[in-house]
């Protein structure tokens, strides 16, 4: 068998699976780069453009520092033959969103491997390494193939012993990290698939996101007038710990439906967040109802990656949900403050959008019937939607209803009208519904946004939670 057949015997092992996944994935891919984000409606992207890339942490520097032979420097060649483009050619050539596509490369080059196209592969990692110097995955992935040119590589991360004394913990992510990246293009959602959580998007919610932590993965979605749409997805990395965050410092990401609140100046920020933040509103109402905390002036963000990393290990943050910039660039460029839902999730759940609307309808016909108690003045009815657990503020349900009262009394027996509603459904040890939606009075020009948060028990729904957002 020659040295080439034995070359990253992982690959070879993936080979089948990359030769089914690759070109629907790559296809989606290239479709969704293809077309130009258009930047956040409610809010102005204030994201510095990022630093120089620097040079990989020293333990990937002495992983990938493996016989590797004389040959012309990359940058060298790089600027070589920037020399020869001509200008005119140079200005002509259209901007691409950098979003996916350092990944998109690496995968072209796992594909090349798997097909034992050694020397194109190389060509391919060379350039990846040059344009993006801090890419780890990439840099060890290069330094195999370098040295696949004088010796056999059996294994991911072919370095000697001593090598793998200083950075066998790195080595061990960097795996990990690229089983994600391969699992995520083999497993791809379902074509014309949604998240179960996502029931029902109102015409204000542009888009979602979604991530399922156990492929390390986030999706970007846009709520079209057919319905929603997958834009992109993207590697992530979540807790050092995991899933089911409990507390402040406990190092997990929590799971469950939350909305981005606001986006954080990054002339604000550390080096460690990246060109930029997206904080949520965790702990949300169900995390208060079971006494979780977040971490206070801070919770948890959608964050970027420090100028010497391009990316992090699966489980490398202190709870926050991390991307590399340009994936995090895009998304901010994308997505609206306040009305764009997050859902954090063990492993999602895809559904067909039918599926989705049935669920939301059976659930809607709850929620007319609590407007249409409220609109006929009837608290006794009324009060029946509200949970024995209700709770706002510190009040309990006992507090809270004569302010429910007062506030049907000032209604005056007028129709309620429920306008864009927005459904997202939660299933743990509890089954619990999201509900935005605007609550507009007969007569009425203007009226209010009201959230409220729904738990079923015994087959039926009750509200625990419900407060008008400001």
């Amino acid at each position: 068998m020659s040295r080439h057949t034995l070359l990253f015997g992982w690959a070879l092992a993936l080979s089948a699976a990359l030769a089914s996944g690759f070109a629907g994935a790559q296809a989606s891919r290239h479709e969704t780069m293809a077309k130009k984000p258009a930047p956040g409606r409610a809010i102005k992207s204030q994201v510095r453009a990022p630093k120089a890339a620097a040079r990989p942490g020293k333990n990937v520097e002495r992983l990938t520092r493996v016989n590797r032979p004389a040959a012309k420097e990359p940058e060298r060649a790089s600027r070589a033959a920037a020399a020869k483009t001509p200008a005119a050619a140079v200005a002509k050539m259209p901007d691409r969103p950098k979003d996916g596509i350092a990944e998109a490369r690496l995968l072209e080059i796992y594909r090349l491997v798997g097909q034992t196209e050694t020397r194109a592969a190389l060509r391919l990692a060379e350039k990846l390494v040059t344009d993006f110097p801090n890419f780890a995955l990439a840099q060890l992935v290069y330094g195999d193939l370098l040295s696949a040119r004088s010796q056999t590589i059996s294994q991911f991360g072919n370095v000697s012993p001593e090598q793998l004394k200083l950075g066998a913990s790195t080595l061990d992510a960097l795996r990990i990290e690229s089983q994600m990246r391969l699992r995520a293009l083999r497993e791809r959602p379902p074509a014309g698939a949604v998240p179960s959580e996502l029931l029902r998007l109102s015409v204000l919610n542009k888009h979602a996101i979604a991530v399922d932590a156990s492929r390390a993965r986030l999706y970007l979605f846009e709520n079209q007038p057919g319905g929603l749409k997958l834009l992109a997805d993207y590697y992530i990395s979540i807790g050092k710990l995991g899933l089911e965050k409990n507390a402040e410092g406990d190092l997990r990401t929590p799971l469950g439906v939350y909305f981005i609140t606001s986006q954080l100046d990054p002339k604000t920020l550390k080096e460690l967040y990246g060109i930029g933040a997206l904080p949520i509103n965790y702990p949300n109402m169900l995390d208060l109802k079971r006494g979780k905390t977040g971490k206070t002036g801070k919770g948890i963000w959608l964050h970027g990656t420090p100028p010497n990393q391009f990316s992090r290990p699966p489980q490398d943050s202190d709870g926050c949900v991390v991307l590399a910039n340009p994936d995090l660039d895009r998304i901010i460029k994308t997505v609206e403050i306040r009305s764009t839902p997050v859902v954090i999730s063990r492993q999602l759940k895809w559904v067909a959008p039918e599926s989705a609307k049935t669920l939301g309808n059976d659930f809607e016909r709850q929620l007319q019937a609590w407007a249409k108690a409220k609109s006929d003045g009837n608290l006794n009815a009324l009060s029946t939607f509200y949970a024995a657990d209700f709770g706002l503020n510190g009040k309990t349900l006992t507090d809270w209803l004569p302010e429910l009262r007062q506030e049907v009394a000032e209604q005056r027996g007028l129709t309620l009208e429920i306008k864009n509603l927005n459904l997202l459904h939660w299933v743990d040890t509890e089954e619990t519904m999201v509900v935005t939606f605007g609550e507009l009075v007969a007569g009425q020009r203007t009226g209010v946004t009201r959230r409220q948060y729904w738990s079923r028990k015994a087959r039926t729904w009750k509200i625990f939670y419900e407060g008008v957002l400001g």
